[in-house]
């Protein structure tokens, strides 16, 4: 299986558009989706420096890097097959290990492996034959498994959806914006993890809010909604100065919009303001939200939705 790294100037025609245009990475020319096995996109100058987001689409069979809320990079993947599937949800970089062999699978090597689960899943150099053949894995290809592996620390955030449609990622959500419709009620314990990476997770269905850091639960609570949560989306704290927080959207195939979100947006959903106090005290560049419109209990299936493990057994 072949592996390729395009030149920085193609990478850039087919990942991004200008700015006045808003079009999507899928919108320039249709090569992210001609993208054939073992082949990948890698542009890591567009956006130098920031908080990495990895964004898996097991529908597409595609890996989406972005960094510092710009797509810097887009690779096909193998994911599990039947039998073997891999779990969607909310997870954190827990390993990284360059020559890593398996303890589960006959002494298989990953390299560049970045664990996600303690149970076995993680991110690593292997074999794309065109279709999901892991037992749970995401395989990509070995030389952009290194370039990831380069640019990837503990806790970043990695999200897996089914979705063809993935994640989206944004500006100052109004998910966090205080209201006094929302309930009082929440749970605040930064103490049980006093630093490292924040992610929040937000359930429209369970109309709750939960807050980790490292993979540990810190925090709930309750959340109002003006309207129902139509889609999963994901959010990525890119910067904090006079005007505020902004948060960046991830300009993802199949979805136009850019930039940051509109006043509008911002104000459909309401927080109790001791908890939108509590949360502002943790949120920090690189602090991951994600919207998702089903229980944290499963995914709508009965299937478990994993949101997190802790960095520690």
């Amino acid at each position: 299986m072949t592996t390729r790294r395009l030149t920085c100037s193609l990478a850039l025609a087919l990942l991004f558009a200008t700015t006045a245009s808003a079009q999507t990475p899928s919108s320039v020319d249709g090569r992210i989706e001609q993208l054939k096995p073992g082949e990948y996109l890698w542009a890591p100058e567009i956006a130098p420096a920031g908080p990495v987001t990895v964004i898996v689409s097991l529908a597409t069979q595609k890996a989406y890097a972005y960094r510092n809320g710009v797509a810097i990079g887009v690779s096909t993947v193998s994911t599990g097959s039947d039998g073997h599937a891999t779990p969607t949800g909310v997870f954190t970089v827990l390993q990284k290990d360059v020559d890593h062999v398996s303890n589960l699978y006959k002494d298989a090597a990953m390299p560049f492996m970045q664990r996600l689960t303690w149970g076995g899943i993680a991110m690593h150099a292997g074999n794309l034959p065109g279709y999901p053949a892991s037992h749970g894995c995401i395989r990509l290809p070995p030389a952009f498994a290194k370039l990831l592996f380069g640019i990837t620390r503990l806790g970043i955030t990695v999200v897996i959806t089914q979705d063809a449609r993935v994640p989206v990622v944004a500006a100052k959500p109004g998910m966090l914006t205080s209201a006094g419709s929302a309930g009082g009620d929440f749970v605040w314990n930064p103490a049980l993890s006093p630093k490292g990476p924040v992610s929040i997770v937000i359930s429209g269905r369970d109309k709750r809010v939960v807050v980790l850091r490292n993979g540990i639960e810190i925090g709930s609570g309750a959340i109002a909604f003006d309207a129902p949560i139509e889609r999963t989306a994901a959010f990525t704290l890119q910067s904090i100065d006079a005007d505020g927080e902004h948060w960046l959207r991830l300009p993802l195939p199949g979805d136009p919009r850019t930039g940051e979100l509109t006043a509008e947006d911002r104000a459909k959903g309401h927080l109790a303001e001791g908890f939108r106090a509590a949360l502002a005290t943790v949120t920090t560049p690189g602090t991951t939200l994600l919207v998702t419109r089903e229980t944290l209990a499963s995914a709508g299936t009965g299937t478990p939705v994993t949101i997190i493990e802790a960095t520690g057994q």
